[in-house]
């Protein structure tokens, strides 16, 4: 029986992070890719993998790798083999597996897997659940943890956002307590009700790193906007993805007051 978009999501994600987890704390080669930016063999074979669970299982549908590239066309998979490769090049368990469907304009299917854990953060667009040991769970957001993530990789200062004045505000840390992981993998875990919230700039439409996270957090039920509160992927872009609206209301004052 032929898998379904999301099955095929999970499946390719947990190929990929086979390969990595396989691989941690062996010898690489790193494969510079622009400064201060490179990719291991861990990279590069998580792909491959990941290729080949979607070439058996949807060879008519386009893909746009990390490191291999690719096309946009109306079905088009995003895979992220490895978010986190410094961390994990340091021999540090804080990376994901990446793998996402987007159908037309919207994300329809999409798998978040943890090499380590074994934990994979999945949706098929209208649900959000945890997979651990074969077990499927509902995920529940909850603001009630504090913990605060911020991207500082690789630019923490923009004029749209400053994760670093965020982080000397005395007010932001009397509310919230930040936490700085650099992985795509602490999107999700938002949607599972284990970060308050994630909030990170850039233009992130057509991301290979995070269209996974925010299609779960989405059917989580989370606030997901950009990170001045406007609709996802329009304006100055960014992501601000909170659990709830009162975090999110407060992340966006926080961050009126220590704005350039």
């Amino acid at each position: 029986m032929s898998l379904t978009d999301h099955g095929v999501a999970v499946a390719a994600a947990q190929a990929g992070a086979a390969v990595v987890r396989a691989k941690f704390g062996s010898s690489l080669t790193r494969h510079a890719k622009a400064p201060g930016d490179f990719a291991t063999e861990a990279d590069l074979a998580a792909e491959q993998a990941i290729l080949e669970v979607l070439r058996q299982s949807r060879p008519d549908d386009a893909v746009l790798g990390e490191e291999t590239g690719g096309e946009i066309g109306e079905r088009t998979w995003f895979v992220d083999p490895l978010c986190g490769t410094l961390n994990f090049a340091a021999e540090t368990t804080m990376a994901s597996v990446n793998v996402a469907l987007r159908t037309g304009s919207g994300i329809t299917a999409a798998a978040s897997a943890d090499p380590f854990t074994g934990e994979i953060f999945w949706t098929d667009g209208d649900r959000a659940l945890i997979r651990r040991d074969s077990e499927d769970r509902p995920a529940h957001p909850s603001a009630e943890s504090r913990l605060v993530d911020l991207n500082l990789d690789p630019h923490p200062d923009s004029p749209e956002f400053s994760a670093t004045a965020l982080l000397a505000s005395v007010a932001f840390n009397q509310r919230f307590r930040p936490r700085v992981l650099s992985t795509t993998l602490a999107v999700a875990w938002v949607g599972a009700g284990r970060r308050s919230a994630y909030l990170t700039a850039g233009d992130l439409r057509d991301s290979v790193h995070f269209a996974a996270g925010i299609a779960f957090c989405q059917a989580a039920g989370c606030v997901v906007t950009g990170i001045q509160g406007q609709p996802l992927h329009t304006g100055v872009g960014g992501l601000l993805v909170a659990a709830d609206e009162p975090t999110h209301s407060a992340l966006l004052e926080l961050l009126n007051e220590v704005r350039p």
